[in-house]
């Protein structure tokens, strides 16, 4: 193999394959190093694994519902099988590898299953002792979970950890109010364990919607899930088989089988010779990236998990491609629109949001700003008398009190089919739809989503 490419990307997560795919549809000459699997945390340890649970989790939920919509469960009563869901959650992983490896091979990516560094700005070292050169280098090496600095934080796992799970704990106490910690703690309550979440704070989920995370609380509450805020974990030992926990103030936080750790990520920067380089490093250890992802050092960039940009498969996808359409496709003016970028915390329910926050917007316009809300309970849980309620919530900027005059510049989704819905309401949003747009739109009825076209 030659070593001489138009790209060195080093980094094969979800960020450096879209630009490894994109750099060579332009006609570039790419070389990707990637030691482990193809497709980095999102394939592997975070969203495609995440959400094969969470439909597991989902359907045991549902299977609750249906005893109390009339069906006789008694005589045949189902049980999971944590190792068949496994196997079927890592087969759809591999065929995803699968599906990557043959991408890159009809793009005519060189594939190096190695680790690489930095020898000079355009010289990068493999793993294997070949040296390649590259008028361009990415950096997308994304992150890792993080345990705390806590006596005793070894004898707990992280996210990988819970994937490596081969069945559902009877006691877990999860540490962590973030959105990994309060989606596992809702696939595992699901799916049989006791779960105990330790928050530091005072909420869930910061950067949420405020009066839609206290709705989620409840309804993890309502699934089982004890919830303990303002509650740090200040320490873990074996008491026998179990692991007592200690919490603020040297309390007793009770005994559990499973401490789960969702306390944050770090960037993977470490052995890749950037300080040899001179590519710089924001406080925290993230490179530090502009608005077009260049680092200090032209011609080596940076996206993804590696940088402080939002920790989101398709920030890291778009980013990428937007990159590479400006280097090798002429587009001088691309870049990624770091505006209005929708997200969804697979919780149960699930909980999504695009745009600005209602302090948010009363922060930027103040008195312009008019809040609609809609609470109620889906009609499934209504019929099942399910205690699970839906909170949807619009924040609009008001030229005056007439709805044609109200933009829309945040929507906050909260219950059954939030994730779904999200979508073409997010498209709505970037287009700037209007409250009397909105109103304009035939409800579908009767769903959840209707509620979105009715608030007044």
């Amino acid at each position: 193999m030659h070593d001489n490419f138009d790209l060195i990307v080093i980094g094969g997560g979800s960020g450096g394959l879209a630009g490894a795919f994109r750099a060579a549809q332009h006609g570039a000459r790419v070389a990707l190093l990637e030691p482990g699997a193809l497709g980095g945390t999102c394939v592997n340890v975070g969203c495609v694994p995440k959400k094969a649970m969470w439909l597991a989790a989902d359907l045991a939920l549902r299977i609750g519902l249906a005893s109390r919509l009339g069906f006789d469960l008694r005589e045949s009563t189902p049980q999971l099988d944590w190792d068949a869901l496994v196997m079927q959650r890592q087969r759809y992983i591999e065929n995803i590898h699968h599906s990557y490896r043959k991408r890159l091979d009809d793009a005519g990516v060189a594939l190096l299953p190695c680790r690489g560094h930095f020898i000079t700005q355009r010289e990068v070292q493999a793993a294997n002792g070949l040296r390649l050169h590259a008028a361009h280098v990415l950096i997308a090496t994304g992150g890792r979970a993080q345990l705390p600095d806590i006596p005793g934080a070894e004898l707990g796992i992280d996210s990988d950890g819970f994937f490596a799970l081969r069945g559902a704990p009877a006691r877990v106490a999860l540490v962590g109010g973030g959105y990994i910690g309060v989606e596992l703690a809702g696939v595992l309550q699901a799916l049989g364990s006791h779960v105990d979440v330790f928050v530091r704070g005072q909420r869930l989920l910061k950067g949420f919607e405020e009066e839609l995370t206290e709705q989620l609380a409840e309804d993890m509450r309502q699934h089982g899930t004890r919830i303990h805020f303002d509650q740090s974990v200040t320490g873990i030992r074996r008491d026998g088989q179990h692991l007592a926990v200690t919490g603020s103030g040297g309390s007793d936080a009770g005994v559990f089988d499973t401490v789960l750790f969702a306390t944050g990520r770090v960037p993977n920067t470490r052995g890749l010779g950037l300080e040899q380089i001179g590519v710089g490093l924001d406080a925290r250890g993230y490179v530090d990236i502009d608005a077009r992802q260049n680092t200090s050092v032209p011609g080596v960039y940076a996206l993804g998990d590696v940088t402080a940009q939002p920790a989101l498969t398709p920030v890291a996808i778009a980013a990428a491609r937007q990159l590479m359409d400006r280097i090798f496709a002429g587009q001088t003016d691309a870049r990624l629109d770091p505006n209005d970028i929708a997200t969804v915390v697979f919780a149960h329910p699930p909980l999504g949001k695009v745009g600005l926050t209602e302090a948010g917007a009363r922060a930027r316009h103040g008195d312009a700003v008019r809040v609609y809300r809609s609470g109620f309970r889906p009609m499934l849980h209504a019929l099942a008398d399910s205690p699970q309620r839906s909170l949807f919530k619009l924040v609009c900027i008001a030229d005056g009190d007439a709805p044609a005059a109200q933009r829309v510049v945040g929507i906050h989704l909260l219950g059954e089919a939030s994730d779904e819905i999200l979508q073409g309401f997010a498209l709505a949003l970037k287009r700037g739809v209007t409250l009397a747009d909105l109103h304009a739109t035939m409800a579908i009825h009767p769903t959840s989503a209707e509620e979105l076209v009715l608030m007044r």
